[in-house]
């Protein structure tokens, strides 16, 4: 996922300017329509489909039940319906990793940028802080900064992944900020007495902006695996509706021994789906930003006169 951000370090490859065959080129790649369709899909559900289902804690009789006309997924042990469950989790699941990976993205660019873009002290004292971050080993840091702060809800979730994630980006726009600045647009500003704050968002941002989406696309990733990850070890609120927690209740009742498939596959299938989609929308995003990963589609009546013609020699 870090092809963008490896290319477009290179000053040698120049990034697509925009203009009017920009939408058709991102219709015509079929890995970002595919992981667009699927991500507004699960959008869709996430926001809507909460007032569409039952409540998801609600039980009955029918325990353990598989997948049924009354209940399309099943039902737990305690006869709460999987549909339910699985369209709930996907707004708390959803909301974790956008929310992570905004604050991490957030975190990466004041530092990353700011301290290439500054020098000097400030830009030593940020690096050192990155590579502290860096030198800890990031799941250990998440499992004791969780357990730590176990039952502390969404919102410290979101600040545990977010705060341990955002150091190897901040490196990577370090890195990028400090070719930038000597350019000859970012001199021209100086020399004509723009502010820093206006260069840094009017001169040095726009450049960075395919890196950044790539590295938030990549965060959202890690910060719903992450998610999952600690409550299937239950190290999260279990009161929170996530397809992690889904995960950790199926454990607890060995809904895998007891073969009881349809409590733990969904979930798992949507992690999938949705970690598959971001990766196909950052593809497509690679392909659009990058004339070296971009492929070349002959026109139709150009394609169909060499087809004829090599047919005739």
């Amino acid at each position: 996922m870090t092809t963008t951000a490896a290319l477009l370090t290179d000053p040698a490859v120049p990034t697509a300017a925009p203009g009017p065959g920009r939408l058709r080129r991102m219709l015509r790649s079929r890995r970002l329509v595919t992981g667009l369709t699927v991500l507004v899909l699960f959008a869709l559900a996430a926001i809507i489909g909460p007032f569409l289902v039952g409540d998801p804690n609600a039980v009955s009789t029918d325990l353990n039940q598989g997948p049924s006309a009354a209940h399309w997924l099943g039902t737990t042990q305690l006869g709460q319906d999987v549909l339910a469950q699985l369209v709930v989790s996907a707004r708390g699941t959803l909301f974790i990793g956008v929310a992570a990976a905004l604050v991490a993205t957030v975190v990466s660019i004041v530092i990353g940028i700011g301290g290439g873009f500054l020098g000097g002290l400030a830009d030593e004292a940020l690096s050192l802080l990155s590579n502290v971050f860096l030198v800890i080993p990031g799941l250990p840091l998440v499992i004791v900064v969780s357990a730590y702060a176990h039952g502390g809800g969404m919102p410290a979730t979101v600040l545990i992944i977010a705060l341990t994630s955002w150091a190897a980006s901040a490196r990577v726009l370090r890195a990028q900020t400090l070719s930038l600045r000597s350019r000859d647009y970012v001199l021209a500003a100086r020399v004509y007495g723009e502010r820093r704050w206006r260069i840094v968002l009017v001169e040095i941002l726009p450049n960075e902006l395919a890196i950044i989406v790539s590295q938030f696309i990549f965060a959202v990733v890690f910060a719903i695996l992450t998610q999952a990850g600690l409550a299937f070890l239950g190290l999260e609120n279990p009161l929170d509706l996530t397809w992690g927690n889904m995960l950790y209740f199926a454990q607890n009742a060995e809904a895998l021994s007891s073969g009881y498939w349809w409590w733990f596959v969904p979930p798992g299938v949507c992690i999938a789906a949705v970690g598959a989609a971001l990766s196909l929308v950052n593809f497509g995003l690679d392909e659009l930003l990058n004339p070296r990963l971009r492929v070349h589609h002959e026109p139709r009546q150009k394609k169909a006169r060499l087809q004829k013609k090599g047919a005739g020699a």
